[in-house]
């Protein structure tokens, strides 16, 4: 199960404030702000995608993530890894050094970070 692009955003927010309220969520937008109806649908059909829910506070919701930010992500990478490079990391490692246009002290510092997953291994 995968969130749009809308759902990701509004996850985005959430996974930034840990819980939040409907008012919390919209404040958290830049102007112009969407309508509340559309927050709610989202988060309905967040809700109903499991990867939010909520406690209820009266009439109102207190929203919680159910899946980390980087658990998400994390399949999403490994999705993107096996879907267009052939589920091949160093082929995603390839056009990622070389498409981005990374200075060197930024592939420096990737370097570091695979020696010390190396050394961890």
């Amino acid at each position: 199960m995968q969130l749009s692009k809308t759902e990701e955003e509004l996850m985005n927010y959430l996974w930034k404030q840990d819980n939040a309220f409907m008012k919390d969520l919209l404040d958290a937008y830049p102007e112009p702000k969407p309508a509340t109806t559309t927050v709610a649908t989202l988060l309905k059909r967040m809700t109903d995608k499991g990867f939010i829910d909520y406690k209820k506070f009266g009439n109102s919701r207190q929203y919680f993530p159910l899946v980390k930010k980087k658990d998400y992500f994390s399949k999403h990478v490994n999705g993107l890894i096996k879907n267009f490079f052939n589920d091949s990391s160093s082929q995603f490692a390839s056009f990622f050094t070389k498409e981005t246009d990374l200075s060197k002290a930024e592939l420096q510092e990737l370097r570091a970070i695979i020696d010390n997953e190396i050394k961890n291994k």
